[in-house]
């Protein structure tokens, strides 16, 4: 029997096997809870966070990420939704980091 947690854990298997940050496009990376919306701008060939945000309204997350991503001269990501459809959360995360300056 699949759950919901394990069909997603699926789709994040299969976009990471596809997906992965490096020091000149790190991977901007979404995870959420019942409550709380988290991002980070990952960098995989060292392993390495380079930026990271989180709270209960994505529009303020994603403008958060953005301004510590800037800070540290990122400016081009490659999106990773984690599994999630690009509707609700997920979507005004993305746009507000887009308007903040991110491109992806």
């Amino acid at each position: 029997m699949n759950t919901r947690t394990q069909s997603r854990d699926r789709k994040r298997k299969k976009i990471r096997s596809k997906i992965s940050g490096t020091s000149t496009r790190p991977r901007l990376s979404i995870f959420k809870s019942n409550t709380t919306i988290y991002a980070q701008v990952i960098n995989d060939e060292s392993g390495v966070t380079l930026a990271a945000a989180r709270g209960k309204d994505a529009k303020k997350v994603g403008t958060e990420l953005a301004k510590h991503a800037k800070v540290k001269k990122i400016e081009r990501v490659v999106f990773d939704r984690g599994g999630y459809i690009f509707t609700g959360k997920v979507r005004e995360l993305a746009e507000a980091a887009r308007e903040a300056g991110l491109k992806f």
